[in-house]
């Protein structure tokens, strides 16, 4: 008999359904809290204590746009107030899941608030890297005409001050959290950085679609890429189960002064030396010398004369 308006048909053929995605639910995490709750981070609140630290790095261009200088003390301040609460929260909570523990729990909260102390005392000096990096796009585009631009609209500046933000919190060990910031990043930008890379001073990323940069990436100080660039992994050794064993550099090194353009692909821990370019299109499996200028024939021709291939 079909279902009418008003019937329990439908309600009572969710029982399944529902009994079936909450034991899937079961499956994918550890077992419950305190209580039996799962206790996650919230992604909205992370991204919004992110938002809130661009606010702070630039004032008036994000948040509340009519500052004055005498409010201004008191605008930074109250905004970095609100983000290390939301954050202190949001880290116990990836601390608690991670652990499997209560995040009320005396470790988790002290933690917490250890990880946020130190993570708010790095916030100058990371405010001084994503200054050069809009100064590197001013210094590296003659389309922009003026840096407030690159502030507000260029996809390669919001892309690697979350990167750079999420970077402090990967290297304090927060769990979860530093990912779901350069994933934002990413699904606006196409920009792909994880957050593990070491970046220097004035990173410009120019249009940047398609860019990807791995976990052990190192780059150096003044180093410009394009869109399409990869700097990721050849291979991933694995373990006795066949798994691929973490924790090892496996991404290239990009020295100072390296250009990067756009579609170029460079693979494995090797070693591009200071004041490089490396042409469009270009693959790489091999480290260059300081100074070498790499162009898409110059590769093929090394491939075939060393019996490689390309």
């Amino acid at each position: 008999m079909e279902n009418v308006p008003g019937s329990r048909g439908p309600q009572r053929s969710l029982a399944p359904v529902v009994d079936a995605l909450c034991r899937q639910a079961e499956e994918l995490t550890p077992p419950r809290n305190g209580g039996g709750r799962i206790v996650l981070p919230s992604r909205d609140a992370v991204l919004a204590c992110v938002e809130g630290l661009r606010s702070a790095f630039f004032p008036g261009y994000f948040g509340a746009a009519d500052l004055s200088d005498e409010h201004l003390h008191y605008y930074i301040g109250a905004m970095l107030d609100r983000v290390l609460h939301g954050l202190e929260e949001q880290v116990r909570r990836g601390l608690a899941f991670e652990r499997h523990e209560d995040e009320t729990s005396a470790h988790c909260t002290d933690r917490a608030a250890e990880v946020c102390g130190a993570f708010m005392a790095r916030l100058p000096e990371v405010r001084r890297l994503v200054g050069s990096d809009v100064e590197a796009a001013y210094d590296g585009d003659p389309a922009l005409k003026i840096k407030d631009e690159a502030i507000f609209s260029y996809p390669g500046v919001l892309a690697v001050t979350n990167q750079r933000i999420a970077h402090e919190l990967y290297a304090l060990s927060v769990p979860l959290i530093p990912r779901m910031i350069t994933e934002h990043a990413h699904a606006v930008t196409g920009i792909d950085i994880h957050p593990g890379a070491r970046i220097g001073e004035r990173f410009f990323i120019d249009h940047g679609t398609g860019v990807v940069i791995g976990e052990t990436a190192i780059i150096g100080t003044n180093v410009r890429i394009y869109q399409g660039v990869t700097l990721g992994a050849k291979s991933f050794p694995k373990d006795e189960k066949g798994l691929p064993i973490k924790g090892i550099d496996r991404h290239p090194i990009v020295e100072d002064d390296v250009v990067i353009y756009s579609g170029a692909t460079i693979l494995g821990r090797v070693t591009i030396g200071r004041g490089s370019s490396i042409g469009g299109n270009v693959w790489l499996t091999h480290g260059v010398a300081p100074g070498s200028r790499v162009t898409q024939a110059e590769v093929r021709e090394a491939g075939f004369e060393y019996g490689g291939g390309i």
